[in-house]
């Protein structure tokens, strides 16, 4: 669209806005001015603000609900009842940019990264991968298990694996080599043995 276009629409959306705003009557002469006189008179005024500011109506009629909970509480401080309407304008628009601003700050979240998170197929290959080798180390015999689930399962030295154990050193090194050949013959596919 054309820039002449655009702001023929916008020329039009503002006038039929205009329209659809009355000028609200005056109140009447010496008679007080009331929280309800106000509402009545500039609600539609400032939700029609709003809906301009936030483009979208209902978060527009809450900011203008905020902005009118926010002068019944300050009523009774109010000096001049005429600023009233001043008052809840700036209360529209300061509102207007909260809800703005937390929108922005909504769309600019990047959620924390998951470092494992994996497909359901890769799951389900991890799972039958882990369930492979948990079948191999029930064929090998109670010591070389102990072992090599100590030693990478536990992540425990050779040293403590032989303080847990009550066998030397060297025993586990032996031991961890021949459970992980046994391991890796149970393993390999058929056609590669």
């Amino acid at each position: 669209m054309a820039a002449d276009g655009i702001e023929s629409a916008v020329e039009q959306t503002l006038s039929g806005l205009r329209r659809l705003d009355p000028i609200p009557p005056a109140p009447a002469p010496g008679a007080p001015l009331t929280l309800a006189d106000l509402y009545r008179d500039h609600r539609l005024r400032l939700v029609r603000l709003a809906v301009l500011l936030v483009d979208d109506p209902a978060t527009a009629e809450d900011v203008v609900q905020e902005a009118f909970t926010g002068l019944h509480r300050n009523w009774t401080g109010l000096r001049d009842e005429a600023a009233a309407v001043g008052y809840l304008r700036t209360a529209v628009v300061n509102g207007s940019r909260s809800v703005l601003r937390r929108r922005r700050t909504a769309r600019e979240y990047v959620p924390p990264h998951q470092v494992n998170a994996r497909s359901a197929e890769s799951l389900a290959m991890l799972s039958a991968e882990h369930q492979a080798v948990v079948d191999a180390l029930a064929t090998l015999p109670p010591r070389q298990r102990e072992v090599l689930v100590l030693r990478y399962y536990g992540g425990l030295s050779e040293a403590e694996i032989a303080d847990a154990t009550g066998i030397s050193r060297g025993t586990v090194k032996s031991t961890a080599s021949r459970a992980l050949d046994a391991v890796t013959h149970v393993l390999r596919p058929r056609d590669a043995r």
